[in-house]
């Protein structure tokens, strides 16, 4: 099957929706078979992971992803938009 990634990395700011902070998030190509990850550039360590269903952690008002310590928070509009333009590799830097 054949796989697609974005064209060229571009990035959104603004205020998060429900937490009120400057937020950026930068959408970069990733390699085939790399997934939708999420990457938290604002830790340490910088933890990366594959956004899956199995880390969903809550809906109420927007989606949650956690593991651990490391969460994101209100992305199902861009894990959306990246399904509706068929994108299957991208990591977003947040």
């Amino acid at each position: 099957m054949k796989q697609q990634t974005i064209g060229a990395q571009f990035s959104l700011e603004g205020k998060g929706l429900h937490t009120g902070l400057n937020i950026q998030l930068t959408f970069l190509p990733a390699d085939e078979n790399t997934g939708i990850r999420i990457k938290r550039i604002d830790l340490p360590e910088q933890p990366c992971y594959e956004a899956t269903a199995d880390l969903v952690t809550a809906t109420q008002r927007g989606t949650v992803l956690q593991k651990g310590e490391w969460k994101v928070s209100t992305i199902e509009h861009a894990l959306a938009a990246l399904a509706a333009t068929n994108v299957d590799n991208c990591l977003i830097e947040v």
